[in-house]
């Protein structure tokens, strides 16, 4: 609730309702009330996804997004990056793992600090 709060556009009410659909949305709605030093390592990276998402941003940037999080798991958060990129947010995943680059809309891909054009391409959804 955090970043809403530091906006102040939204009651107490609508705060936590929002909280609770984010983290519902990262498969964490059953721990909503749990101190962040009670959660695991995976668990601690989809609050964050979710605290970046709280205020509906226009353009997402994710690091590494499913670094710490098993298949399925990663899956359903690529999954949520792709129910916002249809629904108008910009995603930006600087990502190693070839998997999540085969799912992508656009690929750019970047070796020894230079943008590789052969590489580059907008993939087929």
């Amino acid at each position: 609730m955090i970043p809403m709060r530091k906006l102040g556009q939204l009651s107490d009410a609508q705060m936590r309702d929002r909280a609770a659909v984010l983290l519902d949305g990262v498969g964490l709605g059953d721990k909503l009330r749990r101190p962040s030093r009670h959660l695991s390592g995976g668990e601690q990276q989809r609050v964050a996804i979710a605290r970046a998402l709280a205020n509906e941003p226009p353009l997402v940037l994710a690091d590494e997004p499913t670094g710490n999080l098993d298949s399925v798991t990663a899956t359903a958060i690529l999954n949520l990056f792709r129910n916002l990129a249809n629904e108008g947010t910009t995603v930006v995943i600087a990502t190693h793992e070839a998997d999540i680059a085969r799912v992508i809309d656009r690929r750019i891909e970047i070796a020894d600090g230079k943008v590789q054009p052969q590489i580059t391409q907008t993939l087929s959804k």
